[in-house]
């Protein structure tokens, strides 16, 4: 007699639609897994779900793909590694599903924003907090005059000023106005600085002196009316930022509480630790998406985080990262880089613990990587991917590698 995970199995087989992770058992087939959705199978509104759509992150995977793989090689109670934690992925989807879950990442501003979005709140203490910073900010930076803004020189900006980067990148309006919301955070009594933390480097990010259809590489400050590709007509340089602290304020509160409802007490952990040389606790497997070769300098990509909130910059320590290129000479390197982290993270696995790898493979480096680590394969999944929005829209394949400790 079939068990009901495999009448449900039965059902799928006979279903050429992409697949719904709810779906997904232990006993699902890999080669029925259809993971090519469309927009209209999977909306925005789903792939950014709750706090995935907490701060914007250029190369992240849609946690739709890391929920199949999760349901497929998991269990409640067991732990997952993502050893390029990025914006956090993995851990909310392992924890929505009661599974524990470890991040590592080189990069402050990933750990701090995995931190926030795997965290635990008492959620009228949140919002309270999230509304009273705000409240003083605006007490302190705009004028009673409705439409009227004015440059305030208060005690919490006049020493804060000298960053260049800062100067270059901000009106001063815009520029007084996170300065005021940061010095706040530090001086406040506030139980949940690292979210305010984040809501300020969110709207940092909107605030930048650049195009509004550039916001994902900008190169040069935009300080003169320009013609937008986005909007069709003229547009104006960000003059303020108070306005998206107020709109990320309520975003955020929305945000943290939908995840609440189906957030679990999985434990979660995140490490700012380089995971090639890390000393990793015993887990069960492992689910990431490392970096790709030549494509995204991921500290550069939140620089204006590093520069309000002070964090170390361990750009010197990223791999593959987009300024190296991707030459023979820096695919070798990201080949040794990528088999020396999962070589390490092997040493906690027990034998046959699924390496679930999702990575746009386009050089053909992976097949290596794995023998370079000693892994065994078990199967390779493609993906259709369709990037629907900004610059970077187009489509592209990506493969999933499925290894396992030998």
């Amino acid at each position: 007699m079939l068990t009901n995970e495999e009448k449900q199995v039965e059902i799928y087989i006979e279903n050429e639609t992409p697949t719904n992770p709810a779906d997904v058992f232990r006993y699902t087939p890999l080669d029925n897994l259809n993971l090519n959705w469309t927009e209209k199978q999977m909306p925005q509104r789903q792939r950014t779900k709750h706090v995935h759509g907490l701060h914007p992150y250029l190369g992240k995977y849609i946690p739709q793909l890391v929920e199949i793989f999760l349901r497929k090689f998991f269990a409640p109670g067991q732990t997952v590694l993502d050893p390029f934690v990025g914006s956090g992925t993995t851990l909310v989807q392992a924890n929505e599903l009661g599974i524990n879950a470890i991040g590592y990442d080189i990069s402050a501003f990933n750990v701090l924003l995995c931190q926030v979005k795997t965290g635990a709140y008492d959620l009228p203490k949140m919002s309270a907090e999230a509304n009273d910073i705000l409240g003083k900010t605006k007490l302190a930076t705009q004028s009673q005059r409705t439409g009227q803004l004015r440059l305030f020189e208060s005690p919490f900006t006049l020493n804060e000023t000298d960053n260049k980067y800062l100067q270059a990148w901000y009106a001063p309006q815009a520029l007084t106005e996170l300065l005021t919301y940061r010095q706040f955070i530090e001086s406040g009594d506030y139980a949940y600085k690292n979210l305010l933390k984040i809501i300020l480097t969110r709207s940092a990010r909107s605030a930048r002196l650049t195009t509004h259809f550039d916001l994902d590489f900008p190169k040069k400050p935009q300080t003169e009316p320009y013609w937008c590709y986005k909007h069709s007509r003229t547009c104006e340089p960000v003059q303020e930022a108070y306005k998206f602290l107020s709109r990320y304020t309520k975003d955020t509160i929305r945000r943290v509480g939908q995840f609440a409802q189906v957030r679990t007490d999985a434990y979660v952990a995140v490490h700012h630790a380089d995971s090639r040389m890390a000393e990793l606790d015993p887990i069960d497997g492992i689910i990431t998406s490392p970096p790709y070769v030549g494509l995204i300098d991921y500290h550069e990509q939140h620089a204006y985080a590093y520069h309000l909130l002070g964090l170390n910059d361990n750009r010197h320590r990223e791999i593959g990262p987009a300024a190296s290129g991707s030459s023979q000479k820096a695919r070798a390197q990201y080949q040794k880089d990528i088999a020396q982290v999962f070589r390490n993270a092997a040493k906690s696995l027990p034998t046959g613990a699924p390496i679930i790898v999702v990575a746009g493979d386009r050089h053909e480096l992976y097949p290596t990587i794995r023998e370079m680590a000693g892994l065994e394969e078990e199967t390779i999944l493609k993906r259709h991917v369709n990037r629907r929005t900004g610059r970077r829209s187009g489509e592209f394949y990506e493969s999933i590698f499925i290894w396992r400790k030998p």
